[in-house]
């Protein structure tokens, strides 16, 4: 994977710019980086896929902790895809970076042409009860050192239900323990588990670009419904179920690339 340094100021941002075709630019989800997307992406049609690796995320640097939210990181994509001339683009995401996309459709028009929409974890209000548990990681590392505040996380109800219900959630969610910097994870997640995508259901419903969204059961982060929501508000929106992480990861992944895959070769018909 090619990766580039983006200066924003003082702020140096990391990204991957790999392949050549119709551009994609695609976001990561909170606490990830270009590796999830390539995870995920597929490798046809070709593409031009561009990833940036949001501040406090990847290797790019944090910057002030109060300008983290979704608002600041759709900034920062929308400047990285001016500087790079790759738009109007198909922009999309994971999760965050769904949240991120969505808002630049909404905000950004004259950039993106397609959009995708991959396990939400927003709809239109900020604060969802789905983010809580980043909220309880951020408050447990703020007040204990990371080996205590996995201990008593893996205690709480939160671990316990996702355990039930969501296996994979519990791995994601156990990994922000294991980060290099306490302070800055606290401040990441406290910040964007209280955010939102900053647009309205109205303007959401009045986007006129193709979209897929894909959605996954056995998830307490992304709830189907949010994939389903969104689906049926954005007009003649396509929704695509795939397995769980928690249930097939494989399985996950190659639907994943398949879906995405018929998606952008439709947009070329």
């Amino acid at each position: 994977m090619t990766f580039h340094t983006f200066d924003r100021g003082e702020l140096a941002l990391r990204y991957a710019d790999i392949g050549n075709g119709p551009a994609v630019v695609f976001q990561h989800g909170l606490g990830g980086d270009a590796a999830q997307v390539a995870e995920v992406f597929p490798d046809a049609p070709p593409t031009r896929r561009v990833t940036l690796e949001c501040r406090a995320q990847g290797l790019s640097e944090p910057g002030s902790y109060d300008a983290l939210s979704i608002a600041t990181f759709a900034d920062d994509v929308a400047t990285l895809a001016e500087h790079l001339a790759v738009g109007p683009a198909v922009f999309g995401g994971i999760s965050m970076g769904a949240a991120i996309s969505m808002r630049l459709a909404v905000k950004r028009p004259d950039l993106v042409c397609a959009l995708v929409l991959a396990r939400p974890a927003w709809l239109f209000a900020p604060a969802p009860d789905n983010m809580k548990p980043f909220g309880e990681i951020a408050g447990l590392l703020a007040a204990h050192d990371p080996r205590d505040a996995r201990a008593a996380f893996d205690r709480s109800e939160t671990a316990a239900r996702a355990a039930r219900e969501a296996p994979d959630n519990l791995a994601s969610l156990g990994g922000f323990f294991d980060r290099a910097n306490p302070a800055t994870t606290v401040a990441l997640l406290s910040a964007i588990s209280r955010d939102g995508p900053g647009v309205s259901e109205a303007e959401v419903r009045a986007l006129a670009v193709p979209t897929l969204v894909i959605g996954t059961a056995e998830d307490i982060v992304h709830p189907l419904d949010y994939a389903q929501t969104l689906a049926g508000t954005i007009p003649g929106a396509t929704l695509v179920q795939i397995p769980s992480k928690s249930i097939d990861r494989t399985g996950h992944i190659v639907a994943f690339k398949a879906a995405v895959g018929d998606f952008l070769r439709g947009l070329d018909g």
